[in-house]
């Protein structure tokens, strides 16, 4: 078996999936809190080539002896010895890699560039931490900010449409919406122009936030990877502050993105050079039997 031609194959079908990757990070350096994803690559198992010849060497000897029953005690000795050279010069084989496959494909979480827009309805987190929303099923999934709204029940709903959690109710037609540093959310009403406090925005972190599973639109899941959510006001220990009024752009680096994606080229290149060299020895093996 050529095992070159199945090993060259892993590293291309390992490389596709970092070029597709590459590909959605640079389609992606203008989308607002969107966040880069890095391929992670891991060795396949290693194989020791000793064993395999240690079997064929007791095959081997086995033959031998039958033959050697008709024949001499010399050529049991001719053949202990060779047994002896064989056994040492397989020792010094060392177990080879079987190629290479993606072990995971993590999200880079890295703050973004923060791009002030002076509206009060936008909203970006500079730090660690995620805002928790409800989906349509109940299930509680993550997002890292942007531009919110206003529900049909006055509820903070973020920037994808889902109700924010712990829930914010508005008054009806509010003048001004006012979001701390730490969360606190404020509204002014046209029969008040005294701050009220209606809600407490809390933020979610993970242990892990990178191997969190990203559902497309900015939405994130937990994973056992990324561990359960903790809360905490945001501006406390190992927690972000919001930033009203601004926006976290993408945090795809282009420049970076753009050597990856040349040594991505590359090695699936090389890849591909190695397949085509052991297609051209089988050819060549082939053509030695006739």
């Amino acid at each position: 078996m050529n095992n070159s031609l199945y090993i060259a194959a892993t590293g291309m079908q390992a490389q596709q999936l970092n070029l597709d990757t590459i590909a959605n990070n640079l389609t992606n350096l203008s989308t607002n809190g969107f966040k880069s994803s890095v391929v992670n690559f891991q060795e396949l198992m290693y194989v020791d080539p000793v064993g395999a010849r240690s079997a064929q060497t007791e095959m081997h000897s086995v033959h031998s002896g039958m033959h050697g029953v008709h024949g001499d005690h010399s050529a049991h000795g001719i053949q202990s010895t060779q047994g002896q050279d064989s056994d040492a010069a397989t020792s010094a084989i060392t177990p080879y890699g079987t190629g290479v496959s993606v072990g995971s494909v993590t999200k880079d979480f890295s703050l973004g560039t923060m791009t002030q827009t002076n509206s009060q309805m936008d909203l970006a987190i500079q730090g660690n931490g995620f805002l928790e929303v409800t989906m349509p099923d109940g299930s509680h999934a993550y997002t890292r900010g942007g531009t919110l709204s206003v529900g049909a029940d006055n509820f903070l709903m973020s920037p994808q449409g889902y109700e924010l959690k712990p829930s914010i109710r508005l008054p009806a037609n509010p003048t001004s919406i006012t979001i701390a540093q730490n969360g606190q959310v404020s509204v002014t009403t046209g029969t008040s122009a005294q701050p009220t406090q209606v809600g407490q925005i809390e933020l979610a972190n993970f242990n892990n936030p990178g191997a969190l599973n990203p559902q497309g639109n900015g939405i994130y899941v937990p994973t056992a990877a990324s561990g359960n959510p903790t809360y905490s006001v945001p501006g406390s220990t190992n927690a972000g502050t919001l930033a009203q009024g601004s926006l976290e752009g993408s945090n795809v680096n282009m420049v970076n993105q753009m050597v990856n994606l040349m040594v991505a080229q590359r090695a699936y290149e090389l890849s591909s050079k190695v397949v085509q060299t052991a297609d051209e020895l089988m050819s060549l093996t082939n053509n030695l039997r006739r």
